[in-house]
């Protein structure tokens, strides 16, 4: 939640960012008349538009704000660490990345021949770990017994090596390979 407000504030700040650059580019430019100008700051510290002083008053604090929400982004120590499994035994913690995890699954399924162009995503459930397998297969193999061969192998490799129940593995096979056989030409 926190993340897609601070998208949302980002977005905000870069709009109004490039409304004042556009707008100094024009004066720049010579594209707005100096009259119109002369009148606007005329007006602001006039007192003639008290709505357009609130306007410009409230604009600025606003991005005055997401600039030090900005800031405090920017210079805040990373606390946040890479998202990781934790074990707890009779000798400490344990803690292994989900990197890990999708690497010992893509090592276990790339071992079976007739797969290529593995990728995997892991979900962590109360269950274990919910591995989800997306590959493309060779064409030349039966796809069930190659699916089920992968996912008996990554649940066995998974859980071997890292300790921790594997709920589930599902296979998304995404295409198959067209592999293209040249007949030789003897003459």
């Amino acid at each position: 939640m926190i993340r897609m407000l601070d998208k949302l504030l980002l977005f905000l700040y870069s709009s109004a960012i490039g409304i004042c650059a556009a707008v100094a580019f024009g004066v720049g430019l010579n594209w707005v008349q100096e009259q119109w100008l002369t009148n606007f700051v005329r007006d602001v510290y006039g007192g003639q538009a008290k709505w357009l002083q609130a306007v410009i008053l409230a604009v600025s604090a606003v991005l005055f704000l997401i600039s030090l929400r900005f800031f405090y982004l920017s210079v805040r120590r990373g606390s946040v660490s890479a998202p990781s499994i934790d074990q707890r035994t009779e000798f400490g913690d344990i803690r292994i990345s989900i990197e890990t995890v999708e690497n010992l699954a893509l090592k276990a399924a790339g071992r079976q021949r007739g797969v290529k162009d593995l990728r995997a995503r892991i979900r962590i459930s109360e269950a274990g770990i919910d591995i989800s397998m997306r590959a493309v297969a060779d064409g030349e193999t039966s796809i069930p017994a190659l699916t089920e061969e992968i996912q008996r192998t990554v649940k066995a490799h998974v859980e071997e090596i890292t300790g921790i129940p594997v709920s589930g593995v599902s296979v998304f096979v995404a295409n198959i390979i067209q592999t293209t056989n040249f007949k030789s030409r003897v003459e």
